[in-house]
């Protein structure tokens, strides 16, 4: 039997439902683990051992007396330190908020909560989702646990580590500017940018407010859809939420990908930034295996990535400062280095230049619209390089590792998924995009990747 940190949800949720696996002993394992690695790894900001004990002991008696909620009933969940949690601290990873208790669960996590997840732990971030990884803040950046004296990058750092070191099952991320497919690519997981307005951010501390999505980061595609089952609800209280009809996003999953047409943005990876070549070898291998599983592929063509790029870094900039501007201006000392100068950047942007960059991005949107009906899902890496080392400033050195931003821009969903290693052992990646709130059929190509591929039976040396 495999080990019980390194079950998925899904094969967690099937042992729990008929009760040959106790919510206790499970949450019990992980909680060892945490104990045992993290003190390296540096995944979690806030261990919530007692809690997550009460919840898997409320989880299994429910159980016992035949009031399964569901799927991730009894599952051990992580919970990146900006969403808001009742009664516990959600400090962003600043000095800024190290004291800062929520009165209320934010939208999502009260969704979890309801379906009988099993909070671990309050996860490491970059600061205020926007600061990179420092060390002069009040808690320690998170390490990739492939090796840890690389980058597991970030924002979302701390979910991505945890769940690909198997000290939770499944975790929550954010993304503004690829921070649930970043480190999901470099650290060998499966992470999805739902649709924007899918997921409510009610509760969720901002950073771009038309540019923020919430979304699942887990080992598999097939978990993120378990995840989404539980989290795409509308919420009147979101502004940018979107009200559409609930579905199952694990009915089709099995699906033939037989007839799929598959839209290849090859000028990304080939001309406009500069790929390693393993990660175009394994992107090759990809399209052979959805080939094999009865997809047609062609070549599609878009703007250059640096026009998505260019525009969505001028808008996120902008929203951010707006958000932070009179803490950046009362206590610039409680902010990093690093987050503090990403954060200050916007303070020179022009409202003209702001205009002009939400008018590119309309044009943007109307441009993968058109491009994608003609294909179902476009195809391309998520990373075009393994994570780099630690200290190795890739972002703030305009080095830029990620094809991410294009669809931070278009709002269109984007799943990261291992596709492959290269000959060191660490991950690479794949990204696949789809058409807006067809997130159910992204995560089933992704799923019947990591099948084909065989991607998921490895894991770290550092988890084992």
């Amino acid at each position: 039997m495999t080990e019980l940190h390194f079950l998925t949800i899904a094969e967690a949720a099937r042992l729990i439902r008929t009760r040959a696996l106790s919510p206790v002993a499970l949450t019990k394992t992980f909680l060892r683990r945490i104990e045992q690695l993290d003190s390296e790894l540096n995944s979690h900001i806030l261990v919530l051992a007692d809690q997550a004990l009460a919840e898997a002991k409320r989880a299994e008696a429910e159980i016992a007396a035949g009031r399964y909620r569901g799927p991730l009933h009894g599952i051990p969940i992580g919970l990146k330190d900006i969403y808001n949690t009742a009664g516990i601290a959600t400090t962003g990873h600043s000095a800024l908020f190290r004291d800062h208790v929520p009165q209320e669960d934010a939208a999502t996590v009260a969704l979890l909560r309801e379906a009988g997840a099993v909070f671990t732990g309050k996860l490491s971030t970059w600061e205020f989702a926007i600061g990179g990884t420092s060390f002069d803040l009040p808690w320690p950046p998170a390490r990739n646990p492939w090796d840890l004296t690389r980058d597991p990058s970030g924002s979302s750092s701390g979910s991505a580590a945890a769940v690909a070191a198997g000290l939770c099952l499944g975790a929550m991320g954010s993304d503004t500017g690829g921070s649930i497919r970043g480190p999901a690519a470099w650290c060998g997981i499966a992470g999805l940018k739902p649709t924007y307005g899918y997921l409510s951010r009610r509760g969720v501390l901002p950073l771009s407010f038309s540019l923020d999505h919430a979304g699942p980061m887990c080992w598999t595609s097939e978990d993120c859809a378990l995840m989404m089952q539980v989290l795409a609800r509308h919420d009147p209280l979101d502004a940018a939420s979107a009200s559409v009809a609930p579905i199952d996003f694990t009915a089709g999953l099995d699906a033939s990908l037989a007839g799929l047409r598959v839209g290849v943005v090859r000028h990304f990876f080939e001309r406009d930034l500069v790929t390693e070549p393993a990660v175009i070898a394994a992107l090759e291998d990809s399209l052979v295996a959805l080939r094999d599983l009865g997809a047609s592929v062609q070549d599609v063509t878009l703007s250059p990535f640096g026009v998505y790029g260019d525009t969505a870094s001028l808008i996120s900039r902008a929203e951010s400062f707006a958000f932070h501007q009179d803490w950046l201006r009362k206590t610039p000392e409680l902010y990093g280095a690093y987050g503090r100068q990403r954060l200050m950047a916007g303070a020179f942007i022009a409202a003209a230049d702001y205009v002009n960059a939400q008018r590119q991005r309309a044009r943007l949107v109307a441009e993968i619209a058109s491009v994608m009906r003609d294909v179902d899902v476009l195809v391309f890496p998520t990373a075009r390089c393994v994570a780099r080392e630690i200290g190795e400033d890739v972002m703030a050195s305009g080095y830029q590792p990620f094809f991410n931003r294009a669809f931070n821009v278009t709002g269109n969903p984007g799943l990261s998924i291992c596709n492959g290693y290269d000959a060191s052992g660490l991950p690479l990646s794949l990204q696949i995009g789809g058409r807006p709130f067809e997130d159910a059929l992204v995560l089933r190509v992704g799923h019947a990747l990591e099948r084909a591929l065989g991607t998921r039976t490895r894991r770290p040396d550092f988890a084992m």
